[in-house]
């Protein structure tokens, strides 16, 4: 048989026993052996090291996890819950303010205990153990065995050797840290801030036995160097990391274990299994230390591949089932851990919060723990924050919290956002019935904010024939027509309008007719920064906009937004975000211009400002200016996160009330990171440095959202834009169902008799 060739054993082939290598004598491999052994499998295992040895520590597991154990093996559950300790608090301490939150629950064991557990509950079915042996290549295992377990680690060799099927990607972090140990047991889980004159350093420590914690201290590389600590040998590291640390410590010293100072390298797998081999644990994906174990996620993959290998008639089968099962929570807990790795990473915006809101911010800050999980688990700390941040009274979430920008106060947090819906009919920019119903719907359903589509300020400026305007008197009038209907029938409730120029991405058909596509006919000339197309060979190539092109656009947009002002609208947003006209000339993949408005990002950013100057001079000086942008192109060579504050900056310097942060649509290859308020972070820093207030966006789709989100001092307000389709009521349903009736979300005189929900079915 060629190398590297798989193959299926005969065994599964008749239902009965397999043959089973398992390659590294970690808990993943060690738990998969003695649960497929449990099976009446014929299991060998092969581990490198001794069995003694161990790196690491402690081990936390959840009461997730355990459960799956105790329904799979109640044996190795009973010797572990014979071991555990448990405890149920979260300390934090800033700047020596110590701050607990309750209720969490954590489980933990040192590691080389449980490893001695497994290896006697391998032993006791039957599974040979080969320690001090490295496994045989996977390609001759797999030709001699039925099923293959590769369990070997982050650095995993089979997953290397078979690169080209399993199609690895590895992703290193941007900190450095160390794992160490104490010789006495912390009472909590405790996170603990070190601001040094290197810079910030955070210490992550638990207990894992009566009388030991382990102690994870991290830092940013650059903060890590600075300090000298690249030049440390384990027992110096241990050493100035006690004494960093001393106060926590209680003066104790640290020691290690093989310890060494490393990046977090984040491994995902394209594929899990190759013929009958399959990964397992580290070998097939990681996760940030920061949000729990590797250890849990191999634990729980060698639960679902028993189930599998026991559920399913075969092997191919088996490692199909195996990898639908793992592959969703996996990758949840994946975009968790990624989110809770940048917040560390970025810890040093943080902490100059007050000490309630950065221990709610670190506690939120994988969107796991969530502000209604947290108030669930220990009401007394999430009330506190609550007062911090300024809520009314212990009735009003968050989100109905006031927040005033300039004249206008907005009565709640919830913003429905700017929302294109192509439907002027008849190509002339005038809403109609369909508009007047759509935001009126919206108006009516709570949102202290409804926001328009973008509004185009010229016939050659919008995206498709169903774009409106306002550069006709007949558009003014329509937009007025709306205005009205929602100051009147929906009374406190704010109407924006968002102003905008399709620049290169103008002239296409309605969205449901082919996104980004050019009209078949009737075409209107393209402008843009650069002579570039958004879809080569597909979009039509925009001419390069001289400077008559630009002054003509400056007042295109300051006589849309005079007209804005006489409609009545309550806010304007200047769209500088997605590819359209002025976001073009902010990012460098679309601005390649060589005059003043080229180059650099401050001559980038010199057209946008313009504009914003223009429509400021003649926007109501009570009214506020948001400005959108794009603070990622999600593609190489795009717009930077400092770029972005930069950007942000700039439009508060010139008046901008707030920022409206979303991300990408500038280029059409782009590769956005989708995912859970997958934009929040971007709109997070940007408040952080430049201390402006932000409006988040981008897949908020809960109330419990919107909440945590505010507290955590990550955004102002949230725009809120699907959820508004699928329920024009969603702020007050939101209301409902946090029993909230207070004055920042009443129903609709005419609406009241339906403010809580009917009963379903026969309830």
């Amino acid at each position: 048989m060629a190398a590297g060739t798989m193959r299926v054993g005969s065994a599964m082939r008749a239902g009965g026993p397999l043959r089973v290598a398992v390659v590294g004598g970690g808990p993943g491999g060690l738990y998969a052996a003695a649960l497929l052994a449990r099976q009446g499998h014929t299991v060998e295992l092969w581990e490198r090291s001794a069995p003694e040895d161990t790196f690491g520590f402690g081990v936390v597991l959840s009461d997730e996890t355990l459960g799956g154990i105790e329904a799979a093996d109640t044996v190795v559950y009973a010797a572990l819950g014979a071991e555990f300790v448990r405890w149920d608090d979260i300390d934090i301490v800033h700047r020596g303010r110590l701050l607990t939150s309750g209720g969490h629950g954590f489980a933990a064991i040192g590691r080389r205990r449980l490893l001695e557990i497994l290896h006697e509950r391998c032993a006791g079915l039957g599974v040979k153990l080969r320690f001090r042996t490295g496994a045989p290549a996977a390609a001759l295992l797999a030709a001699s065995y039925d099923l293959v377990v590769a369990a070997d680690g982050v650095h995993s060799a089979t997953r290397q050797s078979g690169a080209a099927h399993f199609r690895p990607t590895l992703t290193s972090g941007r900190c450095r840290y160390i794992w160490l140990a104490a010789d006495f047991a912390f009472d909590a889980f405790r996170f603990e801030i070190a601001e040094t004159e290197h810079g910030v350093m955070q210490l992550h420590a638990y207990p894992y036995s009566a009388d030991a914690s382990t102690v994870i201290v991290e830092m940013h590389e650059k903060v890590w160097r600075a300090a000298g600590l690249d030049l440390c040998d384990e027992d110096e590291s241990a050493a100035r990391c006690a004494k960093i640390f001393g106060e926590a410590l209680r003066g104790r010293p640290l020691h290690g274990n093989r310890s060494a100072w490393t990046e977090f390298r984040t491994v995902v797998n394209e594929r899990w299994s190759h013929g009958n081999v399959v990964l397992l644990g580290d070998a097939a994906h990681t996760a940030h230390f920061s949000i729990g174990s590797g250890t849990k996620l191999a634990v729980e993959d060698a639960l679902a591949l028993a189930e599998a290998v026991a559920a399913q008639p075969d092997v191919p089968a088996a490692l199909a089932a195996y990898e639908a099962a793992r592959r969703p929570a996996v990758a949840s807990t994946q975009r968790a851990a990624a989110a809770s790795m940048r917040w560390f990473e970025e810890l040093a915006g943080y902490v100059d919060q007050p000490a309630r809101q950065f221990a709610f911010n670190l506690l939120t800050r994988s969107r796991r723990v969530t502000h209604d999980n947290l108030r669930l688990r220990d009401e007394r700390f999430t009330r506190a924050v609550e007062r911090d941040f300024g809520c009314p009274d212990e009735d009003t979430p968050p989100m109905f919290t006031p927040l005033k920008l300039r004249g206008l106060t907005l009565r709640n947090r919830v913003v429905v956002s700017p929302m294109d819906m192509y439907s002027a009919q008849h190509g002339d920019g005038i809403p109609g019935d369909f508009h007047l119903v759509h935001l009126g719907a919206r108006a009516l359903g709570g949102a202290a904010l409804v926001m328009t589509e973008m509004v185009c300020v010229s016939a050659e400026g919008r995206i498709t024939p169903g774009c409106t305007g306002l550069y006709t008197a007949e558009q003014a009038a329509a937009w007025t027509r709306i205005a009205d209907f929602v100051h009147t029938s929906a009374p406190g409730t704010a109407l924006g309008v968002q102003l905008g120029h399709s620049g290169r991405k103008g002239s296409t058909r309605l969205m449901w007719e082919g996104m980004d596509d050019p009209l078949p006919e009737g075409n209107w000339p393209v402008a843009a920064a650069s002579a570039l197309p958004y879809r080569p060979g597909v979009s039509a190539v925009p001419r390069e906009l001289t400077a008559a092109d630009l002054a003509s656009i400056r007042s295109d947009f300051a006589a849309a937004a005079v007209r804005a002002a006489d409609c009545g609208f309550d806010l304007l947003e200047l769209h500088c975000a997605h590819g359209y006209l002025l976001s073009g000339f902010l990012s460098p993949l679309t601005n390649h211009r060589t005059d003043a408005y080229g180059g650099p990002l401050e001559n980038r950013l010199r057209f946008p400002l313009e504009v914003f100057d223009a429509v400021r001079a003649v926007w109501p000086d009570d009214r506020p200016m948001t400005v959108r942008i794009s603070a990622t192109d999600w593609a190489p060579g795009g717009t930077s996160a400092q770029d972005a504050v930069d950007i942000a900056a700039a439009f508060a310097a010139h008046g901008a009330d707030a920022i409206d942060v979303s991300t990408g649509q500038v280029v059409a290859d782009e590769a956005p990171e989708f995912g859970r308020s997958y934009q929040t972070p971007y709109a997070d820093r940007i408040r952080g440095a430049v201390g402006v207030p932000v409006i988040a966006v981008g897949a908020i789709s809960s109330w419990d959202d919107v909440n945590s989100l505010l507290l955590a001092g990550r955004a102002d307000l949230c725009a809120v834009g699907r959820p508004h389709l699928y329920d024009p009521h969603w702020t007050l349903h939101a209301a409902a169902d946090q029993s909230y009736a207070g004055p920042a979300a009443p129903w609709p005189a005419p609406y009241r008799a339906g403010s809580r929900k009917p009963p379903s079915g026969r309830g």
